[in-house]
């Protein structure tokens, strides 16, 4: 596998970890970075998830990792800034982190592979395509994921 290849596997995860998302959450690439032998994808989500719904939004990650065979390798449980992290069995390596203002984003790092030149993704964002750097805080509104109250059958 060659770091194009290994970059098209990454985004191929990552549009399948969003689109487990119901209702769809709205996306944008955030920067790619490539080493010697190895490619960072990033996506942000500019959907607001409120408070009281982060801990459904990062279970349907933990969910749907788990299902396509991914170990979950770490969980940070802060209030403020949860992240989950996990490995595939060919060791890529996901995350995803609340950071800033409640903002989700998505990261996977390739394992070593052969040196290639390595193109933009493909994917199209489900929403505004917005330069590296430039994506705005979240500011899409959502009925479910926006709301307050905790999801039914959750806790907050």
């Amino acid at each position: 596998m060659n770091m194009q290849e290994a970059a098209d596997r990454a985004d191929a995860m990552l549009d399948g970890t969003l689109n487990a998302f119901v209702p769809k959450l709205q996306w944008a690439h955030d920067t790619t970075t490539s080493g010697s032998c190895t490619v960072t994808r990033r996506r942000a989500v500019t959907t607001v998830i409120s408070e009281q719904r982060r801990g459904s939004f990062l279970g349907v990650i933990e969910r749907f990792w788990k299902k396509s065979g991914y170990e979950i390798t770490g969980v940070n449980q802060d209030e403020e800034m949860p992240a989950i992290f996990a490995r595939t069995p060919d060791g890529f390596e996901l995350s995803v982190e609340v950071g800033y203002k409640g903002q989700a984003f998505l990261d996977i790092n390739t394992p070593c592979v052969e040196e290639s030149a390595v193109a933009e993704s493909t994917s199209r964002p489900n929403g505004p395509a917005y330069a590296p750097g430039k994506i705005p805080t979240p500011h899409v509104r959502s009925d479910f994921w926006s709301a307050a109250p905790p999801a039914p059958g959750t806790s907050s």
